[in-house]
């Protein structure tokens, strides 16, 4: 290929890896795979000193570059832009909305969801109101200019596609869905041995299980309450909250005190024992109020786990008929239907089985493959 027609791409990927949690799974996903997919371009990796060292790559069209910049601060306002400029890139992938405002070279941005401006809550952050509500604005102007200034939006599902389109009133030519995948790292194949791994975390079978963040649109003390009444019951049973010890997680575990059911948090898990985890549950309990995706519950479905699950947002979308639906807003609705899956054994076979056949619609090289076209259709314009 002619060098004049070879195009240079940067892609953001200071949250790649397990230090960005679900959009370090997404950005880890885009960048090894698009790196080793497309040899028509040549790529500028931006990463952080925590995270430098975890891409790795023989490919000479492929640059790490070191952007020691932290996320949603202004550094990464003033002083990304210079990077980007410096690295003299004909277009910039940002895989979330944190974009420099005034970022010099045509870009494109990912919106995995609104949940900043849909649930604009004290209760979600550490900072005082003023502080906050300064901090909140702001947020949404860098959001509404990211969606508004680049050359093309790419959504998770189809109902954050309408999120955005109805809130910043934009062209849906301009919006491109390209749903996740469950790596093949996390697809269950055959029985795991435990290994004694349960026991280093506390945990004994039979459980029920969540893994992610207790930000408040998660909805986990409404789990927690609800969970409650079905553990005095069945004292065999616990209830599994997998996430990095954090302000909110130590909020939600003053929830948990006093309520006599077995509720277990075993903070921060590397992907290798979360697969134990995750294979030896009885179920998986997914009660947010809002999400982009919804991620970990197809993680569940890809080991057999029966999946019950709030029916809000794009929830029903993402998960089909393989999941046990309920109003997350009612308590008694969330009860009815976990102890439902609990009582019935026929139920829960034939909701993992549906499972197995949904997870098998996401892959991540089809998300690459249809990122790549947009890069493309930007590049060529």
């Amino acid at each position: 290929m002619k060098r004049q027609n070879i195009k240079r791409i940067g892609i953001d990927a200071r949250f790649y890896g397990p230090l960005g949690k679900g959009l370090g799974r997404y950005t880890r996903q885009i960048v090894d795979q698009i790196t080793g997919l497309d040899d028509s371009h040549e790529y500028v990796i931006f990463l952080g000193r925590e995270n430098f060292d975890d891409f790795k790559t023989s490919n000479p069209r492929v640059k790490k570059v070191l952007a020691d910049i932290g996320w949603y601060g202004l550094a990464e306002q003033i002083l990304f832009p210079f990077y980007i400029w410096w690295a003299r890139l004909d277009l910039m992938h940002f895989p979330h909305f944190n974009v420099p405002v005034f970022c010099p070279i045509k870009f494109l941005v990912t919106i995995h969801d609104l949940i900043l401006i849909k649930f604009p809550t004290r209760r979600a952050t550490t900072l005082g109101p003023i502080i906050y509500a300064i901090k909140n604005f702001f947020y949404k102007i860098v959001i509404w200019r990211a969606v508004k200034r680049s050359r093309r939006v790419i959504a998770v599902s189809v109902y954050t596609k309408k999120d955005i389109i109805e809130r910043f009133k934009i062209n849906p030519k301009k919006v491109t869905v390209t749903y996740e995948g469950v790596a093949d790292f996390f697809r269950h194949s055959g029985a795991i041995d435990p290994s004694g791994r349960l026991l280093k975390y506390g945990l004994a079978k039979p459980y029920l299980l969540y893994v992610g963040n207790a930000y408040p649109h998660k909805n986990l003390e409404s789990l927690i309450k609800a969970f409650s009444l079905i553990g005095q019951r069945l004292k065999d049973l616990s209830l599994v909250l997998v996430g990095k010890e954090d302000y909110f997680y130590s909020r939600l575990k003053k929830t948990a005190q006093g309520i006599n059911a077995r509720i277990v948090f075993p903070g921060y898990v590397p992907d290798s024992d979360l697969k134990i985890i995750y294979a030896q549950a009885l179920a998986y309990v997914f009660p947010s109020f809002y999400e982009g995706f919804g991620l970990p519950a197809l993680e569940a479905m890809s080991f057999g786990l029966p999946v019950i699950s709030s029916d809000r947002t794009c929830l029903p979308e993402i998960l089909g008929q393989a999941a046990v639906f309920f109003n997350p807003a009612d308590q008694a609705d969330m009860k009815e239907k976990i102890e439902m899956v609990i009582k019935d054994e026929k139920l829960r076979l034939e909701i993992a089985e549906r499972g197995y056949r949904q997870v098998k619609k996401y892959s991540w090289s089809d998300c690459v493959r249809k990122t790549l076209e947009v890069y493309n259709e930007v590049l060529n314009k």
